[in-house]
């Protein structure tokens, strides 16, 4: 008779659970068929604005892939980054790392234009930064994945949380990178493949004048050449002149910008960090040799990061307009 209460208490136990979990939207998983009924024209119509985007601008294609970046190392994929401030709430972007920094906010802004005209009220801003990051990585010659979707937005953003230190910043240690991947469930070779995201795109001259200037691990013609259009002197209209990441092909997604690592020609400090003599030296050569490789691991890392703590099911909400909450 005991044993029988016990099978009983227990199958009651693995009930309420699973009635838990059924109620949670945290329990809800990401799917790459999320939209095959509910909008089956999403990827194209997300597609046409970024393809056009990039093609009047190679550099967006860099900005729109930083957002997700972005976007998913503060408390998860859940399109906050795209909030604007209100009087009562600051948002991500004025936080540091965003700050005069991250772009193509107006391109969002197209993208879900076309998409609510195609399916209103479907597709959530979260899902459509997700998708506009692969595409701007495919219109810039690099692979393809099939994008995980069903994320929902997020209906505050926090400038302190994007302020706390979770973003890497540009001059990070390795240890730093390390650490700051690891927090988001990312391993060091998820964080080696993922920096690759700059074989494309921009920075700013207050970004990397501390490496050309004051590090020596940097090819000596290589810094001289960035001082040209990044002076000393901090506090002019200097400082938001720009250089490419990766100098030999800033237009197209390509393995050079290892290449660039082992030659001592990384635009930022925590770009040659990764080939500095530490534990990430043989990754950078591996993927210096072998695109493929790279090619598929930086895929394969842009789905896990995709997956970080989305919300789903019934948390969140799907947003109207992405930048500000309904």
């Amino acid at each position: 008779m005991a044993l029988s209460s016990s099978k009983v208490s227990l199958n009651l136990f693995c009930f309420v659970l699973f009635m838990f979990f059924l109620i949670d939207g945290s329990f809800s998983q990401l799917s790459e068929n999320f939209y095959a009924k509910k909008c089956p024209n999403v990827f194209k119509a997300v597609n046409s604005v970024v393809h056009s985007a990039v093609a009047r601008e190679p550099r967006m294609g860099g900005s729109l892939l930083r957002l997700h970046f972005h976007d998913c190392f503060v408390n998860g994929c859940d399109g906050s980054v795209l909030l604007d401030d209100t009087p009562s709430n600051k948002g991500e972007k004025t936080a540091l790392p965003n700050k005069d920094s991250l772009r193509g906010f107006e391109v969002i802004d197209a993208i879900k234009s076309k998409v609510e005209s195609v399916c209103p009220g479907v597709v959530s801003c979260a899902d459509i930064v997700a998708i506009a990051a692969r595409d701007s990585v495919v219109n810039l010659g690099g692979p393809f994945w099939k994008v995980k979707l069903g994320r929902r937005d997020s209906k505050t953003a926090s400038l302190n949380d994007a302020n706390s230190g979770v973003i890497p910043p540009p001059f990070s240690t390795l240890n730093n990178l390390i650490n700051r991947f690891k927090a988001q469930g990312l391993s060091t070779k998820d964080m080696v493949a993922l920096s690759g995201a700059h074989t494309i795109g921009k920075a700013r001259c207050t970004v990397y004048r501390d490496r050309i200037y004051n590090d020596t691990n940097i090819d000596s013609l290589f810094a001289k050449s960035r001082q040209r259009n990044c002076p000393r002197k901090s506090g002019t209209i200097k400082d938001n002149n720009v250089a490419v990441l990766d100098f030999k092909t800033p237009n197209h997604f390509d393995n050079l910008y290892y290449k660039n690592l082992i030659n001592k020609k990384g635009l930022l400090h925590s770009d040659q960090e990764l080939f500095n003599g530490g534990s990430t030296d043989s990754l950078v050569k591996s993927y210096s040799n072998n695109q493929n490789a790279f090619e598929s691991d930086f895929a394969i890392a842009m789905i896990k990061m995709g997956n970080n703590k989305p919300l789903t099911g019934s948390n969140g909400e799907i947003r109207k307009q992405c930048r500000r909450a309904n």
